[in-house]
């Protein structure tokens, strides 16, 4: 069912980083219960995540039925989780907001089972727990041994083929887990689960198999599974299927659990989207203004352009360098009629003839001039004497 391949797992893309897990070789029957052991830091919780499909290993292969998941894409692993997989985790992850019932049906909200069958299932659930009459009670109002039972139901009411049990007793007094405990043994009767303890007693009690671990290898088996034991039998694979309106349903719910939250939090959007409003309208009025503005300073002083023009600037420029040149004699005044006849001899080559004939004919033929200008005026050096009787 489960084989997993010279696993190895290292957190983070440097390679001086240490190996969490060393090269993890097991298999898995599809009906044991299985105890993981080991101190803390050895790697059995990130193992356990690795099989749950909630971490990714960095090398080896897992394979389920046979199949490799090197090739698996997020839609595959959510799949694989809400179908297959059942998590029972020693803080519980319970929503605190929402009746032990609903927090039950989450699972097959996911699904997108139907309410009625959501109903059914999560009562079956509960009831198999010894929880049939708390299915309207909140969590708070449960004993840590309930919310535990709570947990369990949730990751039995899709019915997966693995339990996956993250130190499920570690947060229960020893009478509490013995219960929790022979429900664990009676749920593996049917099913594989996967149980991460640091108690070897409870691990001996109530495991078929315990597999010791110790910095990332595993040092011992009491009953290793051979490969001719495993059902490779493929199951058809299912996909998450959530309605909209179930989701819709859901975040409406979710938002009236906390009112001055969401109050808080609508009221600071609204001030931020109304700040970017008057900001892009102000942005927008100042642009059409300015645009106004030079269309209308435009229109009073429009483009003329002559049939001869004349460059006043390299005019002055000349001047100033002849005069900075001294052109005049040394000791004696220039008249004004030199200084005319200087400016004349510069102003040689300034000036220049249009050729207004190839504009004139620019100007008709383009789209883009007319739709750019107001009016366009022609005006003719012709100037004809007319004399009438």
């Amino acid at each position: 069912m489960l084989e997993l391949i010279n696993i190895r797992k290292r957190y983070g893309n440097s390679e001086n980083r240490p190996w969490v897990l060393k090269g993890i070789n097991i298999r898995f029957r599809r009906n044991e219960f299985t105890s993981i052991l080991g101190p803390s830091g050895c790697g059995k919780t990130t193992l356990l995540n690795i099989i749950g499909g909630l971490d990714q290993y960095t090398d080896g292969d897992l394979l389920i039925d046979g199949v490799s998941t090197k090739a698996y894409r997020d839609r595959d692993w959510d799949s694989y989780r809400n179908y297959r997989v059942g998590f029972i985790f020693q803080s519980y992850n319970l929503i605190m907001h929402q009746s032990v019932l609903a927090n039950v049906e989450m699972a097959l909200t996911l699904s997108g089972v139907s309410r009625a069958q959501r109903r059914k299932k999560a009562e079956e659930a509960l009831k198999r727990v010894g929880l049939e009459k708390q299915i309207r009670q909140k969590p708070t109002e449960l004993s840590g041994g309930q919310m535990q039972r709570v947990a369990i139901a949730r990751a039995l009411v899709n019915d997966p083929e693995i339990i996956l049990a993250d130190e499920p007793t570690g947060a229960l007094d020893s009478k509490t887990s013995i219960q929790i405990m022979d429900l664990l043994k009676e749920i593996a009767a049917d099913r594989l689960v996967i149980m991460v303890t640091h108690n070897p007693e409870i691990a001996k009690t109530y495991s078929t198999r315990i597999i010791q671990m110790v910095d990332g290898e595993i040092i011992s088996d009491s009953d290793p599974c051979e490969k001719e034991e495993i059902n490779t039998t493929k199951t058809n694979p299912r996909s998450t299927n959530m309605s909209f309106m179930t989701a819709l349903a859901l975040s409406f719910r979710n938002l009236l659990t906390k009112k001055g939250r969401t109050f808080l939090t609508a009221f600071a959007g609204s001030i931020g989207i109304i700040g970017i409003a008057l900001i892009l309208s102000l942005t927008n009025g100042l642009k059409y203004m300015t645009d106004e503005l030079e269309h209308s300073a435009v229109t009073d002083n429009p483009i003329t352009i002559q049939k001869t023009s004349f460059d006043l600037g390299s005019l002055i420029s000349s001047i100033t360098s002849s005069s900075e040149a001294g052109e005049c004699p040394e000791n004696m005044a220039c008249s004004v009629d030199d200084l005319v006849q200087s400016s004349v001899r510069s102003s040689e080559g300034l000036m220049h003839i249009n050729d207004i004939a190839s504009f004139t004919e620019y100007l008709n033929s383009s789209e883009k001039i007319s739709e750019i200008s107001d009016e366009i005026s022609f005006e003719y050096d012709l100037k004809p004497q007319v004399y009438t009787k």
